[in-house]
C-alpha cells in the first residue's frame, strides 16, 4: 500500500475483533513510526503498549469509572472553547454517529451508552499511549500528532486499523500505575488498534471533510 492509498484508506474504527495483532507487526507498525520528524529531532514522544492482560485490567478499571460516575482527570486537559465554526463540525458528527446508533444524545441513558464504547477502547485487543516530559507544551505537541499520523498510517500498511481518542487518556493515574509511566511524563492520549468488525453498523460510519478550496489559499501558483 503507497502512503496515498493509506490516506485514502485509513478512518477511524470504533468496534474491533478481539483477535491480537501479532508482537512481531506491533513492533513494526511502532518502530515506523518512530522515524517521524520533530523539532530539532528532540524526539519527545514516550509511548507505551498495552496489549493481553494489562489492557484487560486497565479497560476494566475505566468501565469501573465510567459507571461510578468518576471525573476524567487528564494530564493534558480538552479543550472546551472552540471557534464556533469547529464547535458546529464536532456538533455535526457527533449527531450523525448516534443517529446510526439510533441513539439521542439529548437523553441521559443514550448519552451513556454512546460515551460507553470509548471507555471499553472500542474493543480493541491493543491500544498504544503517548507520552511527554510534563513541562512540554505547544510545539511538542505537534510533534506527537505527527508520530500519531505516522503510526496509524504503518498500521494501514499492515492492515491494522485504528482510532485515536481522547477518552483513552481521560484516567491517566490507571495508566501510569499499570504500564510504570514515569511521574513526569504527561500522557497525551491513545490509539486503539486492531481489526475492524466489519458486521459493526457503526464501522461503515465515515466523517466528512471541508471542501479544498474552503482550506487552500493558493498564491503564485
Amino acid at each position: 500500500m503507497n502512503v496515498l492509498n493509506a490516506l485514502q484508506a485509513r478512518h477511524s474504527t470504533r468496534v474491533f475483533r478481539s483477535e491480537p495483532i501479532p508482537r512481531d507487526t506491533v513492533l513494526s507498525i511502532v518502530g515506523a513510526a518512530l522515524l517521524s520528524p520533530s523539532w530539532t529531532n528532540t524526539q519527545p514522544w514516550e509511548v507505551f503498549v498495552a496489549g493481553g492482560e494489562p489492557l484487560e485490567r486497565l479497560r476494566s478499571a475505566y468501565l469501573d469509572r465510567f459507571h461510578a460516575g468518576v471525573a476524567p482527570t487528564p494530564d493534558i486537559p480538552g479543550v472546551t472553547d472552540w471557534p464556533s465554526a469547529l464547535q458546529q463540525r464536532a456538533v455535526e458528527l457527533m449527531t450523525a454517529r448516534s443517529a446510526l446508533l439510533g441513539l439521542d444524545l439529548k437523553r441521559p441513558d443514550d448519552k451513556k451508552a454512546f460515551g460507553l464504547p470509548n471507555y471499553r477502547f472500542f474493543g480493541a485487543p491493543l491500544v498504544v499511549f503517548l507520552g511527554m516530559h510534563s513541562n512540554l507544551t505547544g510545539w511538542p505537541l505537534y510533534d506527537l500528532g505527527s508520530f500519531s499520523m505516522a503510526l496509524m498510517l504503518a498500521a494501514q500498511q499492515y492492515g491494522v486499523s485504528s482510532v485515536p481518542a481522547f477518552s483513552l487518556s481521560v484516567y491517566p493515574d490507571l495508566i501510569r500505575t499499570e504500564l510504570e509511566v514515569p511521574e513526569e511524563v504527561a500522557v497525551a492520549l491513545g490509539i486503539a488498534l486492531g481489526y475492524p468488525d466489519e458486521e459493526a453498523t457503526l464501522n461503515s460510519f465515515r466523517s466528512t471533510r471541508r471542501p479544498f478550496d474552503d482550506v487552500v489559499r493558493l498564491r503564485g501558483l
